[in-house]
């Protein structure tokens, strides 16, 4: 990133026309820049004040808007900030941001630059501020939920707390090495370290093994739908999807490559993919690798839909069958489609006689839209058991959880350490992965890489 001195600015709102477009600056020019446009002196601190803005070079008129002015430190990077909440038309925006341009010591912000300055000023720790990523991402209310505990400080606390339980560890290990001949030091520091260490490093793997759901949350569940040609794949999709997503056509082989929509089911995020009907492909090769792609995804997958044609019912397809019983990742809900073609099966799904290679199948009609509720209900089901967490503040990222493994394993080896000495320095080595999480101690390689992932007005 360019000079940390710098004064940035950068839209905070979003692109294209609105009614209110947000202009955000940040250093130690923006009240010079504030007195600029408005050619008055700053307005009271947090408190919105209505402005004509005009371009310094010329006079120009560029908007009538309203300007809050947040005085360093108590702003959000930490620094001097302003807000221009501007009326949204391109045209202002672009003329508001071509006048900022023109001073002295202003230029737009990189991706991520304010909340990388809040994090160098103290304003907040790195893993609020990838709570804050995650939470302008969320798409779902369980997604807002995880990342609203993570910007709120759950997860800093929680890594707070073992920090400071291992530096007591630290303490006591240092106090047996350079005090054990003084009388006022207990007799067994060493020993209660190491208990102390074991007791930390199995608290530490429980929460790394908790990782995996939570980065799944943020990511979505994934479900790959399978069936054979003209079972209804595409017509299912675009029914759950709300939209028409994928092209329905009688004619079979339609879908040839893997077609993939984003849902919220009972507030938490999946990815369901659409995939080519599994059958010979009779040396057509696009078709051929749509269905490699197709059995690839759902083996990849975390839950699948094997779907079957009622019509045909007890006749099954083989592909599909074939497919649920090769393994891979994935578990499989049998669905039977054109449920509005065989009015008798609908007793025995009802009743739960309805079963397919010895699971209970649900019988739907992407037609008319019959069981689809109850299919979303199991779907639902399904992405809360496999995402939601019972811990109060889970490890979200790969790094949170590479860096507590690391810290477990360094208490593991304290506690079997030979010398008192060495025990200490492995209780070092541990205090500082847990601080790399938190941003507390080597953080600079960290900084580009979460950043980046950050729009530019935030």
């Amino acid at each position: 990133m360019s000079g940390a001195g710098d004064t940035i600015f950068a839209l905070a709102s979003g692109a294209g026309r609105a009614g209110i477009a947000v202009m955000r600056l940040s250093g130690p020019r923006a009240g010079a820049a504030l007195c600029a446009l408005t050619g008055r002196s700053l307005p009271a601190p947090r408190r919105a004040t209505l402005a004509t803005l005009r371009d310094p070079r010329d006079g120009e008129l560029l908007d009538r808007a309203l300007l809050l002015w947040f005085p360093a430190p108590a702003s959000y990077s930490g620094e001097a900030m302003a807000e221009l909440h501007l009326h949204g038309g391109r045209a202002v925006v672009a003329g508001v941001a071509d006048a900022l341009a023109a001073m002295v010591g202003l230029r737009p912000a990189e991706a991520g630059e304010f909340t990388r300055r809040a994090v160098l000023n103290g304003r907040m720790d790195l893993t609020a501020a990838e709570g804050l990523a995650d939470l302008i991402a969320a798409d779902t209310a369980a997604q807002r939920r995880q990342a609203l505990r993570q910007t709120g400080g759950g997860l800093a606390g929680r890594i707070e707390d073992w920090a400071a339980r291992l530096a007591a560890l630290l303490a006591e290990a240092e106090a047996a090495i350079d005090f054990s001949d003084e009388a006022d030091v207990p007799a067994g520091l060493s020993a209660r370290a190491a208990e102390g260490a074991a007791a930390l490093a199995a608290e530490l793997e429980a929460a790394a093994a908790e990782t995996p759901r939570a980065e799944r949350l943020r990511e979505g569940l994934s479900i790959a739908i399978i069936g054979a040609p003209n079972a209804g794949k595409s017509s299912l999709i675009n029914i759950l999807a709300g939209r028409p997503a994928a092209i329905v056509s009688a004619r079979a082989g339609t879908t040839r490559d893997v077609v993939e929509v984003h849902l919220d089911l009972g507030g938490y995020p999946a990815l369901l993919a659409d995939t080519a009907g599994l059958r010979e492909a009779a040396g057509d090769e696009i078709e051929a690798e749509g269905i490699r792609r197709a059995l690839a995804r759902a083996r990849e997958a975390d839950l699948g839909i094997a779907l079957f044609d009622a019509a045909a019912w007890p006749a099954l397809d083989p592909a599909t069958l074939a497919a649920m019983a090769g393994g891979g990742g994935s578990t499989w809900l049998p669905v039977l489609n054109k449920a509005d073609l065989r009015p008798d099966l609908v007793a025995a799904a009802d009743g739960g006689a309805l079963a397919v290679a010895g699971r209970p199948a649900l019988l739907v009609s992407a037609l008319t839209g019959a069981g689809i509720e109850a299919l979303v209900a199991t779907l639902s089901a399904e992405a809360r058991a496999r995402l939601d967490s019972d811990a109060p503040a889970p490890l979200t990222r790969a790094r949170h959880q590479a860096a507590v493994r690391e810290a477990a394993e360094a208490l593991r080896r304290a506690g079997q350490a030979p010398l008192p000495e060495l025990a200490a320095e492995d209780l070092r080595l541990g205090l500082r992965a847990l601080g790399r999480i938190t941003g507390r101690v080597g953080v600079e390689a960290l900084l580009d890489l979460i950043f980046r992932e950050f729009c530019i007005g935030k």
